[in-house]
């Protein structure tokens, strides 16, 4: 899990804030539970790294993450979750879930 916070710091730091969509503004972020859909390319990735950078910048308790990534080949989401929250975390922001074997199961 250690990779998969180091690789969250540095999607979040090289996340640019030079374009923020207006819908930024929009959308209720202190809910429990937020799901995002919208076309390949549209900015949905960019919206949830944007959004960790002018909110939640160098919060530990914070974890971006691809369901596309390797480490889930041998690690299930469930195992995820449960260890980032043993560890203090707050906020998991999933990105391509899609990707995820049996995801809308």
């Amino acid at each position: 899990m250690d990779s998969l916070l180091e690789k969250s710091v540095q999607k979040v730091e090289q996340t640019s804030l030079d374009f923020v969509r207006s819908i930024m503004g929009k959308i209720e972020w202190n809910y429990r539970f937020i799901g995002i859909i919208g076309a390949r390319g549209v900015g949905k990735t960019t919206l949830l790294l944007q959004y960790i950078r002018q909110n939640l910048y160098g919060n530990e308790r914070v974890l971006y993450v691809s369901a596309d990534n390797i480490w889930f080949s041998e690690h299930k989401l469930v195992e995820l979750a449960d260890t980032f929250s043993k560890r203090g975390g707050k906020y998991l922001f999933l990105d391509e879930i899609h990707k995820y074997p049996n995801w809308s199961v």
